[in-house]
């Protein structure tokens, strides 16, 4: 085991089949299991109406605050394994899923290969992504600008705060 220092992460969740919740709190709790990484803030769950294809089920997302001694390439194969544990199925971009994990911020690296996109370039025209985001890290700046700045130039139409409070995704 390297001696890496632990770094700040954000990760996005979301997923739109089953019981998203419930496959969100699992991915965490695998994730939370690791022993680099340690879980050390969650957002409350919202309700976000489905984007790109919209004939499908409204989402749930929620964002994360992690510290971890992975580097960035061995958080995004831990990501994928718990996705792949709960059964997600790659088959539709955009398409229905069941747990969708995305790292949008590694420390203050900037990561640009095959599969792995740091900053994530797309984070803040998403509101399905900002909005928990924000919840969890609102002074959190990006090209010199807060989240909570960020998030007034997007329309956060039909989002919704549901009543989860920040430690659903334990049980």
């Amino acid at each position: 085991m390297s001696g890496h220092n632990r770094e700040r992460v954000y990760l996005s969740l979301g997923g739109n089949l089953g019981d998203p919740a419930r496959s969100m709190g699992a991915a965490l709790r695998i994730l939370d299991a690791d022993p680099l990484t340690e879980i050390v803030a969650v957002s409350s769950l919202y309700r976000t109406p489905p984007w790109g294809k919209t004939d499908q089920p409204d989402f749930l997302n929620a964002a994360a605050e992690i510290e971890t001694g992975l580097a960035p390439r061995e958080l995004l194969d831990l990501c994928l394994e718990a996705e792949r544990k709960l059964k997600r199925v790659r088959q539709e971009r955009w398409g229905p899923r069941l747990v969708d994990i995305d790292i949008l911020v590694f420390g203050d690296r900037r990561i640009h290969e095959a599969g792995l996109d740091i900053p994530h370039p797309r984070m803040l025209q998403r509101a399905f992504v900002l909005v928990p985001l924000a919840e969890i890290a609102p002074d959190y700046t990006v090209g010199g600008v807060s989240l909570a700045e960020h998030l007034g130039n997007i329309d956060r139409a039909g989002i919704e705060k549901l009543p989860s409070g920040g430690d659903w995704w334990k049980t």
